[in-house]
């Protein structure tokens, strides 16, 4: 369990096929994971991944073909920044909402704008994702905890502060760029209730 609240931004040290799957080693040099211990689970841009090495201020994990196919972990390059987040301790408080680090989806970001020192930003999300999304509730956007502003058919925007442009990676984004989606749990849950009735 994780939180959406982003502990620093780590690079791709290295990349390495393993029988059909990657390992991909993290250099996590300006984040502070706390006690990581081998078998701890991480957030790495959304994706919950199991430290399977440390050496020193570096992770590696291995991501299975379905996980770099339905996640933009799969586009990864050496050098490429990703989001972390170390899983939530009991005791620690819950500063985002609940995330779960499974990605639900793809997201395209297809609007940038500048607001005052924030940043507004609007992404389009496949469209049986959409009725998950409501104004007000909560999306996991690479790994980021962001309140929904407003919600277009396929769209919806969010609203960046300087603190999250300038500690995460969407900061980097551009339109067009993909990102990983994780819809609000509750959302999930209530959504499959109605299914049944």
């Amino acid at each position: 369990m994780f939180t959406g609240i982003i502990k620093g931004i780590g690079r791709v040290a290295a990349l390495e096929e393993r029988g059909g799957d990657t390992r991909i080693a993290i250099d996590a040099v300006d984040t502070d994971l706390g006690d990581v211990a081998l078998g701890d689970s991480i957030a790495v841009s959304g994706v919950c991944l199991t430290a399977v090495e440390l050496d020193g201020t570096t992770f590696a994990a291995d991501v299975s073909q379905e996980t770099l196919s339905l996640t933009t972990l799969g586009a990864l390059e050496v050098g490429s920044s990703v989001n972390l987040e170390g899983a939530l301790r009991a005791g620690e408080p819950l500063g985002g909402h609940m995330v779960s680090g499974h990605v639900d989806a793809f997201g395209v970001l297809e609007a940038r704008e500048q607001d005052a020192r924030s940043w507004r930003l609007t992404f389009s999300v496949p469209a049986h994702l959409k009725r998950f999304f409501a104004p007000k509730g909560s999306v996991c956007v690479d790994g980021i905890s962001l309140t929904v502003n407003e919600v277009e058919g396929d769209r919806f925007g969010v609203n960046i502060v300087p603190h999250t442009m300038s500690h995460t990676t969407l900061g980097e984004r551009t339109v067009g760029d993909r990102v990983n989606l994780e819809i609000d749990v509750i959302a999930r849950y209530l959504a499959r209730l109605t299914e049944a009735q």
